[in-house]
């Protein structure tokens, strides 16, 4: 039996808009060729990505595969479905890229923890050789392709513009995501209360292209979630 494959997203598109013009929406119908697949989609969205993702939780069908991806994620992958059942018979959660290490202060998943110099705060440098997993950044045209390090590997943290997982497993460990993270950090937390509830994460060979390139860690809002997150594992 298949298990239901869910994709749950949140835009702040209307779903017309959605449908029409996001790099998701094109390449899951791709995708959907192959595997059988859902879209649960928090359209026009302006609440946090933690109480979206809950909400899916709630909702799904028991024995569901969740995949939780960033709306301006392009699935280049076409066998993509198939990938992600079979990454979950070896690990309870999977993401694209991660890192084997987490360390205290930690703020990102790919850099090393960011230290204060005459009052700056400076970002640290790429986390190598600790890094694993790939992912396209850019338009489907026009993209440039990172390479973090093997995979699969078994990981501590994982990126959170692709996060799949089966719905049973977080149920039964009480695993939730923390809304108060808003857009940003959610994914280091979740990737926390999923370890803290002896939960296995790993990173799998999945080919997305996305429109990103996390320029968002220079915004204010990463900046308050970074607060937030640190100061609740007394890190800050």
């Amino acid at each position: 039996m298949i298990s239901p494959l869910v994709f749950v997203t949140a835009t702040r598109s209307s779903r017309e808009a959605f449908e029409s013009n996001s790099p998701l929406a094109r390449s899951l119908a791709r995708v959907g060729q192959l595997t059988p697949l859902a879209l649960r989609l928090f359209e026009s969205n302006r609440l946090p990505l933690g109480q979206c993702y809950n909400q899916a939780i709630d909702e799904a069908p028991p024995g569901a595969c969740l995949v939780f991806v960033h709306d301006d994620v392009f699935i280049d992958d076409w066998m993509a479905g198939a990938r992600v059942v079979e990454a979950l018979q070896r690990f309870d959660l999977i993401g694209v890229a991660g890192n084997t290490r987490r360390q205290a202060g930690q703020e990102t998943w790919y850099l090393q923890p960011s230290r204060v110099l005459n009052e700056v705060r400076e970002f640290g440098a790429f986390d190598h050789p600790h890094l694993s997993g790939a992912i396209r950044h850019g338009t489907e045209g026009k993209s440039s392709l990172s390479v973090y390090g093997p995979t699969p590997a078994a990981v501590q943290l994982i990126d959170g513009v692709f996060m799949a997982t089966r719905v049973d497993r977080l149920r039964e460990r009480g695993v939730r995501f923390d809304p108060d993270l808003g857009f940003h950090l959610y994914d280091l937390d979740f990737c926390r209360a999923a370890q803290q509830a002896g939960l296995s994460i790993g990173t799998w060979p999945i080919a997305i292209t996305h429109a990103s390139a996390g320029g968002s860690v220079h915004s204010a809002q990463w900046r308050e979630s970074r607060v937030r997150y640190l100061a609740k594992y007394g890190e800050a």
